[in-house]
């Protein structure tokens, strides 16, 4: 079974955040939530309470086959001062794992340099060509290069998250899921 690990901040944009846990964990995805604080409970940037599965310093050396990064602010920004983050940005490339992010949260991966040379969306404006000009900035829902997949926003959600299942898993598991959403 694919394992996930979906850092939480105070601040991360809730429909994001939820659409991709409720989602990968219908196609059997083990996804693990983890708060940046020392507490598993955090607010979300439209306050809706959120309580995180665990603390990200107690999974800091477990394996995940993949760190899927929510935007919204101020979450993105926390999630880019946290070095624990950086670190296990880094480690998961090292590893040949897969990194998302999506809405804001590309910035993160373009931060910690994962991004260099390498297709991209997010957030309109969330990644500035002038800041990061070796990242080619795409304006398309989702973008996966080689291991790193990106993705525009909240409205992207759903297709992001369906997206991800099929590459986890398989075709049928994501037709399944998204069957079950009574998507038009």
């Amino acid at each position: 079974m694919a394992s996930v690990l979906i850092p939480l901040a105070e601040g991360c944009e809730e429909l994001e955040a939820v659409t991709l846990i409720d989602l990968l964990r219908r196609a059997g995805i083990s996804v693990t939530t983890a708060s940046l604080g020392h507490q598993k409970s955090l607010t979300a940037s439209r306050q809706v309470g959120l309580v995180a599965d665990t603390l990200l310093d107690n999974v800091l050396e477990d394996d995940f086959d993949m760190m899927l990064l929510p935007g919204g602010q101020p979450g993105t920004d926390h999630l880019n001062n946290d070095h624990r983050v950086h670190a296990l940005i880094k480690r998961l490339q090292h590893e040949g794992r897969y990194l998302a992010a999506i809405c804001a949260a590309p910035m993160v991966l373009a931060s910690a340099g994962v991004l260099d040379g390498k297709r991209a969306t997010s957030y309109p404006g969330a990644l500035d060509k002038k800041k990061w000009p070796e990242i080619t900035l795409s304006e398309e829902p989702v973008v996966m290069d080689e291991k790193i997949l990106t993705s525009r926003g909240p409205g992207t959600a759903m297709d992001f998250a369906l997206f991800i299942i099929e590459l986890l898993t398989d075709k049928t598991t994501r037709n399944q899921v998204e069957s079950g959403l009574v998507r038009p």
